[in-house]
């Protein structure tokens, strides 16, 4: 099984440093983690997928370490879009078929409107596309309940309190998110190892500044930006959420289907929380497998 810690290759993109754990030859399919995580949490879908014929690759993200922590960023997800397409063309070029957790899927999401040529399928989980978020943070006060990390890490004392008593933080934000299951000791102790790395914690809490505070964005950026959001994707879909996830309800996403020009399908995921796909890996594979298809990983794109 893939190692907690240890990145194979890397590849300079857009300025940036990005290493990456990888798995199988074949075509592409790229795994882009969320927060706070890194990029072995993909190691069920690295070992699984290149047995099936995939070159799987799972980077850390920019910002979490042993990739570049750009000390000002960007972190927006427009950054984040041009890194997923310049990760596809630097691993080999045409298209690949991505996968997105969390802040991930933010950056595929991103990707997918910006460069939709690049990806030949889009899986996303946790976190659904366009409004629903921000309008269930305005009007559902069970969505603001969970989401009240959003807003503290907008204070300046919120990278002490990340890395107070060895990460606490990071055990406590896992088991609200992800009540009733718990991640193996050593899994915690990479994660933190990498949160413990100089210039990850400032970076994480940097990409929710970016988001809540538009005048930190890189003003080059802001064309694309307009268009995360506000246009459909025209991409094939699969989107997954947790029955149980306790960062973002299953219920926010509401019927997502008119932002998806070229089909969705959107599965809840029973007995999950918000790791799905490390609390329920066989049963997500499957269902990513199933949605790619039996000749997705037959065909170099």
């Amino acid at each position: 099984m893939t190692s907690f810690r240890t990145p194979t290759g890397s590849v300079v993109v857009n300025g940036v440093e990005l290493a990456y754990v990888e798995a199988g030859d074949g075509p592409l399919l790229l795994c882009l983690h969320g927060f706070p995580d890194h990029a072995p949490s993909f190691r069920h879908q690295l070992e699984t997928f290149a047995g099936q014929g995939y070159r799987v690759v799972a980077p850390y993200m920019r910002g979490y370490a042993p990739s570049t922590c750009p000390p000002d960023g960007p972190y927006q997800t427009a950054a984040l879009a041009g890194d997923v397409i310049g990760l596809i063309d630097a691993l080999g070029g045409g298209r690949a078929a991505v996968v997105g957790h969390d802040w991930g899927a933010l950056g595929a999401y991103a990707a997918a409107v910006l460069a939709p040529e690049k990806i030949s399928k889009l899986v996303t989980l946790a976190v659904p596309y366009g409004p629903a978020l921000g309008q269930a943070l305005v009007g559902n006060p069970e969505q603001q309940r969970r989401s009240w990390y959003m807003f503290f890490f907008l204070a300046p004392f919120a990278e002490a309190a990340l890395a107070h008593d060895d990460f606490a933080f990071l055990e406590r934000i896992w088991a609200e998110w992800s009540p009733g299951w718990r991640p193996e000791p050593e899994q915690m102790a990479a994660l933190k190892a990498t949160f413990r790395l100089p210039g990850v914690a400032k970076a994480s809490l940097d990409y929710y500044r970016q988001t809540f505070m538009p005048g930190r964005q890189d003003p080059g950026l802001a064309a694309q930006q307009a268009r995360i959001g506000a246009e459909p994707i025209q991409v094939p879909t699969l989107y997954l959420h947790g029955a149980q996830d306790g960062c973002i309800g299953p219920e926010v996403a509401g019927d997502l289907r008119p932002l998806f020009s070229a089909g969705l399908r959107h599965e809840i995921v029973p007995e999950a929380g918000h790791f799905l796909h490390l609390e329920r890996p066989d049963l997500v594979n499957a269902l990513i497998a199933d949605f790619l298809g039996p000749g997705h990983s037959l065909q170099r794109e």
